[in-house]
C-alpha cells in the first residue's frame, strides 16, 4: 500500500516570540506577577521561580504559576491575574508588533490555501487584546488559547482542536512553528509533519535543538520557503 505525501494545509503558529516580537514583554509581566503574589527580586525561591518561568515560556499562564506555588491556589490565582493585567496595560503601551515579515507569511500561506491558526498560552482575554492591538482580527482561521481546548502546552490540545475545527483529516498536513521547547514538544506530540523552531524568542538555539523538531529557522518568515520552495 502507497500513502500519498499530504501538503501542509494547516500551520499553527505560536504568537508571542513567533509571530509576535513584544520585546521581552512577557518577562516583566512575569516579574511583576511574582512580586504581586510576594515573590520579590532577592528573596527565597526567587531565581528558582524565574529560572522555571524561561524554562516554561510558552505554556498556559495559569499553569506555570501553579508549579511555582504549589498547593496555593489562591496565590496561583493572584499571580496570574496580575500577570495578565501587567501584560494588557504594556499592551497598550504600545509594547507589542509583528515579527519581521509574519505578516507576509500569513499572506503567503493563504495564497497556497494553508489555513492559519494561532495558538498561545495567554488566556482569551489577553490574546485578544494582543490581536487588536496589532489589527489581526483576520489574519487568522482560528485563534486558541488553553481555555479553549482543555490543555496548554507542551500537551497537543491546542494543535488537535484546530485539526478537528478547521475540518483537518490528516495529521501528517499540519506544520507546527514555535520559538520554545515547548511549542516544539506540544507539535511532535501532535503527530505534525513540520515542528520549526524559531530563533526569535526567549529560548536560544541549544535549548530548540534538544527538543523535538523537523526544522530549526532563524525566524517565521522563513516558512514559506521551507513549504513553497521555488514559489
Amino acid at each position: 500500500m502507497t500513502i500519498a505525501i499530504q501538503p501542509i494545509r494547516l500551520a499553527c503558529l505560536d504568537m508571542a516570540g513567533t509571530t509576535v516580537s513584544d520585546g521581552g514583554v512577557v518577562a516583566e509581566a512575569f516579574t511583576l506577577a511574582l512580586a504581586t503574589a510576594g515573590l520579590e527580586r532577592g528573596s527565597p525561591g526567587y531565581d528558582e521561580a524565574t529560572h522555571y518561568v524561561r524554562q516554561t515560556m510558552g505554556q498556559s499562564k495559569i499553569e506555570v504559576f501553579r508549579a511555582v506555588f504549589p498547593g496555593d491556589e489562591r496565590t496561583a490565582v493572584t499571580a496570574n491575574e496580575a500577570f495578565e493585567a501587567a501584560y494588557r496595560v504594556l499592551i497598550m503601551q504600545g509594547r507589542v508588533a509583528p515579527i519581521p515579515g509574519a505578516e507576509e507569511t500569513f499572506d503567503a500561506l493563504r495564497r497556497h490555501g494553508v489555513q492559519v491558526c494561532l495558538t498561545t498560552g495567554f488566556s482569551p482575554t489577553t490574546r485578544d487584546a494582543v490581536l487588536a492591538a496589532l489589527g489581526w482580527g483576520d489574519r487568522a482561521d482560528l485563534v486558541l488559547s488553553p481555555a479553549d481546548c482543555g490543555r496548554g502546552r507542551p500537551y497537543p490540545d491546542m494543535i488537535l482542536c484546530a485539526i478537528l475545527r478547521l475540518g483537518i483529516d490528516d495529521v501528517h498536513a499540519v506544520a507546527v512553528v514555535g520559538d520554545t521547547t515547548s511549542d516544539l514538544l506540544a507539535g511532535y506530540r501532535s503527530g505534525a509533519a513540520i515542528v520549526a523552531g524559531v530563533l526569535t524568542g526567549e529560548q536560544d538555539e541549544s535549548a530548540l535543538a534538544a527538543a523535538p523538531h523537523t526544522h530549526l529557522l532563524a525566524s517565521v518568515a522563513d516558512l514559506p520557503g521551507l513549504l513553497f520552495p521555488g514559489s
